[in-house]
């Protein structure tokens, strides 16, 4: 199975009270297999990026992913996942080790970078889930 991946993460305060959204269709079929937002309690903006990538990629591992196009709007975590820019940031190396690890359980993966109003639903539910200071699922009724 071959599956996209929308991240975000975000916190309010950086750092302050953190959440990510996940957002993972089948490409097959568009299918949404998972959307939900989880709520990290206090981080920075790019510890909060780092740890969607890391449950979206468990997640996908865990629905069978063998191919992953993984979409943020974290310009600095795509460049540094992709090997064009270093991990400067101490706390930042274990999220981008874990990350990679992870990357490796897939046979192929890409990761690429878009606008923040290209990835609307993770947006979304990163900030639900900051709202509600807990982990939350998509629902179309909201």
């Amino acid at each position: 199975m071959h599956c996209t991946i929308h991240i975000d993460g975000g916190a309010r305060g950086n750092p302050g009270p953190a959440g990510v959204g996940v957002v993972i269709q089948d490409t097959a079929n568009d299918k949404y297999l998972h959307e939900a937002g989880y709520y990290i309690g206090e981080a920075t903006n790019n510890v909060a990026e780092y740890t969607g990538l890391i449950k979206g990629l468990e997640v996908a591992s865990e629905l069978g992913a063998k191919r992953v196009l993984v979409v943020s709007d974290s310009e600095l975590m795509v460049k540094q996942i992709n090997g064009q820019y270093r991990v400067k940031a101490e706390n930042l190396k274990p999220l981008y080790q874990q990350s990679v690890s992870l990357l490796g359980r897939f046979g192929k993966w890409d990761m690429t970078h878009t606008r923040r109003e290209n990835n609307k639903l993770a947006d979304q539910l990163a900030n639900r889930a900051m709202d509600a200071a807990a982990d939350v699922s998509f629902s179309s009724e909201d």
